[in-house]
C-alpha cells in the first residue's frame, strides 16, 4: 500500500489531536501531560509525513512507501539534539526552551508507537495491493523485495533498544 504522506490516518489524527489539546485541553488542564508533553509525544508521526512529502516532492525519496526505520529514527537523533541541547542554549530562546530528558522520552515513544502503527497499517492494505499498483513504485536500490526494509520492521527494536538505554543511563551532566 501507497504511503498516504499528509492523509495517512496517524498524521491526521495527530493534527486534530494537537489541535484540542492546543484550544481544548492546555486551558483546561493547565498542569501535567498535556500541558508539557503530549505535543512531544505526537512531534515525530506528525513531523515525518510532512518531512517525507517534502522529500518526495523535491525528488529525494523515490518510493511511497510507509517510513523506514532510517527515516523516523535520524529525525528522531537530530531533533532530540538540537531541540534539547543546542536551542536551549541560543540567546534568542533563552527563557523559552528548557531542556527537558523526558522530552526526548516522548519523542522515542511517539516514534515507537508511529512506527508500529504504520508497520501494522501498511501491511494491511499490502495483501490487498493489486500487482500492476505495486510495479508503479519502485523497488529499493541494492535490495531484494523480500529483504527491503518496509516501514520500520527493525525500526521498533531500536527505538526500544534506545529507550531501554535512555531509561538506565545517569546523566554525566545536570542541564
Amino acid at each position: 500500500m501507497r504511503y498516504r504522506y499528509v492523509r495517512d490516518p496517524l498524521f491526521v489524527f495527530c493534527l486534530l489531536l494537537y489541535l484540542l489539546n492546543r484550544w481544548v485541553l492546555k486551558p483546561l488542564l493547565p498542569y501535567g501531560f498535556f500541558q508539557g508533553y503530549l505535543n512531544d509525544c505526537i512531534c515525530i508521526p506528525f513531523w515525518i509525513p510532512l518531512m517525507l512529502f517534502g522529500m518526495r516532492r523535491l525528488g529525494l525519496r523515490r518510493h511511497d512507501r510507509p517510513p523506514t526505520s532510517y527515516e523516523i529514527v535520524v529525525p528522531l537523533l537530530v531533533w532530540s539534539f538540537v531541540f534539547e541541547l543546542v536551542v536551549p542554549r541560543l540567546g534568542v530562546f533563552r527563557g523559552l526552551a528548557f531542556s527537558d530528558h523526558l522530552d526526548i522520552l516522548c519523542y522515542a515513544s511517539g516514534a515507537l508507537a508511529a512506527c508500529v502503527f504504520w508497520r501494522a497499517y501498511y501491511r494491511r492494505g499490502d495483501a490487498h495491493e493489486s500487482p500492476d499498483r505495486e510495479a508503479a513504485t519502485e523497488k529499493p536500490r541494492g535490495r531484494s523485495a523480500s529483504t527491503g526494509n518496509r516501514g520500520c520492521q527493525s525500526g521498533a527494536g531500536a527505538s526500544a533498544r534506545m529507550i531501554s538505554a535512555f531509561l538506565t543511563m545517569k546523566p554525566a551532566v545536570r542541564l
